[in-house]
């Protein structure tokens, strides 16, 4: 794409559907073991955040891991260290190379933290405001796993969520998979269109 090798997964592995960490993570290892120096990640997100709206696009600058699981519980694979430091999850050029694009192009482009947990049931009205007091603006149930393999591995990340839903506000709003998965997918050529022009600019990197 846009003359860069890219290696691309159709769907991932949940947590809530019954995999290790070790498995849901195996497919940045991988990556890494092919040589992958960058991964984008996206997901669809519930909003918590008063700003935003159903199909918005929002870079993910950090995140809340509340898994019960952490995936380098275990012995320690030597991509990295025991301990790794986790100030820059998500690199911090890559996000400033996003906003000039969407700039760019006119695209809406909010920034916020996201919180990753297990599910699979969405929200309660209360867990919504507990998550936003604690700092989060959108949340799901993928994503900070595999970014905190690939952040042991050395790969630099990139993440995405599309706001599919919204929560925590003052009026409760029942939601379903079927209307998470329309919003999505209407929102989906607007993230294409962000990454595609990214993944072009990584040619010009060793």
């Amino acid at each position: 794409m846009g003359g860069v090798d890219i290696l691309a997964m159709q769907g991932r592995f949940h947590y809530y559907e019954g995999y290790t960490m070790q498995e849901v993570t195996m497919p940045v290892r991988v990556m890494y073991e092919l040589g992958i120096k960058t991964l984008f990640v996206s997901n669809a997100a519930g909003g918590m955040n008063p700003e935003m709206k159903i199909g918005d696009l929002m870079v993910i600058n950090d995140h809340l891991n509340l898994f019960p699981e952490h995936p380098l519980r275990g012995k320690n694979i030597p991509t990295g260290p025991r301990f790794p430091d986790m100030h820059e999850p998500y690199d911090h050029e890559l996000i400033a190379r996003s906003h000039r694009i969407a700039s760019e192009k006119g695209i809406r482009l909010l920034e916020g933290v996201y919180v990753g947990v297990q599910g699979p049931t969405f929200e309660t009205p209360a867990e919504y405001r507990m998550y936003r007091i604690m700092g989060g603006d959108a949340i799901g149930m993928s994503t900070v796993p595999e970014v905190i393999v690939a952040h042991h591995c050395g790969i630099k990340t990139f993440g995405v969520s599309i706001i599919t839903d919204l929560g925590g506000f003052d009026v409760p709003v029942a939601v379903s998979h079927e209307e998470v998965q329309e919003a999505a997918n209407k929102a989906q050529p607007l993230m294409t269109e962000i990454m595609r022009e990214m993944i072009k600019g990584l040619r010009f990197e060793v």
